[in-house]
């Protein structure tokens, strides 16, 4: 067994700037969390369950931004005896946990908002909206802060779309703040929390399936296991390519385990060739930590992996 240490010279899109993403969260954690405080006050003077729905909604975000920048902290603490990845791990965790939370909170602001429709309470419209036009220009900055990294990293990305659905909350807050300045209709009120609570949903599921697919060591969903056993079949020199196992070790690295079988006659200088050609063809695939094991064609797999991936083949088939 050989795991692959090398650093590469040129750059790879997967690479996440975390000085940008550091201060992108601090920022974030900041404006959001004084916005927050802002609905709150302004949520209970007016009566409005739309401004605080949308502050418990804000204040699960400061929460998760927290929460993140926290994992990105532990993903640069050096591996140990104990944890030889280091804390990286944890990075998924956050996001599951993240994504568990905020489905809670739906539920919350389900449950007052009907309980509020049926006894809709009167609420000051120009107030509603002004607050909800303020909370446009904090998540809509805060949001673009993490567009340069949102598709490199789970955590990045969670931020990102959570803070742009909140601009677009607040926008229809807005709306229907002016609505019922001119109308008269309190229960649009009501009626806002709950479509707050559906745009949650919408944003959060697609987070919940994918952390806790991580946390399952499931193949990450942009790796295509097909593709990897591609990319390592067309290498010349190679005659098969079996026992792959892919997972991931943080919201921004994964790691691989195979066998890789070569000819008879391929000479040991050759072997390594092959390997750190198949290790930098694999980082393009985002994939950073390669453990390979080597055969020959005359060789054969212990029986319990045999049967591991004739039932994977199978199941695939």
């Amino acid at each position: 067994m050989e795991e692959a240490q090398h650093k590469h010279d040129h750059h790879h899109d997967h690479t996440v700037t975390l000085t940008h993403v550091n201060t992108a969260f601090i920022i974030g954690i900041t404006l959001n969390f004084l916005f927050v405080i802002i609905e709150v006050i302004a949520g209970l003077y007016v009566h409005s369950l739309s401004l605080l729905s949308d502050a418990g909604h804000n204040l699960a975000d400061v929460g998760a931004l927290a929460l993140s920048l926290l994992a990105f902290k532990l993903m640069k603490v050096k591996s140990n005896k104990q944890f030889t990845y280091g804390y990286r791990k944890t990075s998924i965790l956050v996001a599951l946990f993240n994504a568990v939370v905020l489905l809670l909170s739906i539920g919350a602001i389900v449950y007052e908002a009907l309980h509020r429709f049926l006894n809709p309470e009167p609420v000051q419209g120009t107030t509603i909206a002004i607050i909800a036009a303020i909370g446009i220009v904090i998540n809509g900055s805060t949001a673009l802060l993490f567009m340069r990294n949102k598709d490199k990293d789970m955590n990045v990305k969670s931020a990102y779309l959570h803070l742009m659905s909140d601009a677009v909350v607040s926008l229809g807050i807005v709306i229907g703040g002016i609505i019922i300045l001119y109308s008269g209709w309190f229960w649009i009120d009501s009626a806002l929390s709950i479509v707050i609570a559906f745009v949650i949903l919408f944003g959060t599921w697609r987070l919940l399936k994918d952390s806790l697919r991580l946390s399952l060591d499931g193949v990450p969903v942009d790796i295509k296991l097909d593709e990897i056993k591609t990319t390592a079949m067309k290498l010349k020199g190679v005659k098969d390519f079996h026992h792959v196992h892919i997972w991931a070790i943080s919201t921004t690295e994964n790691a691989l385990t195979a066998h890789l079988v070569l000819a008879v006659d391929t000479p040991i200088e050759e072997e390594q060739k092959i390997k750190t050609k198949l290790r930098h063809e694999l980082l393009h695939k985002n994939i950073q930590h390669v453990t390979l094991e080597t055969e020959r064609e005359d060789e054969h797999c212990a029986a319990a992996v045999c049967e591991t991936d004739a039932g994977i083949s199978a199941a695939n088939g």
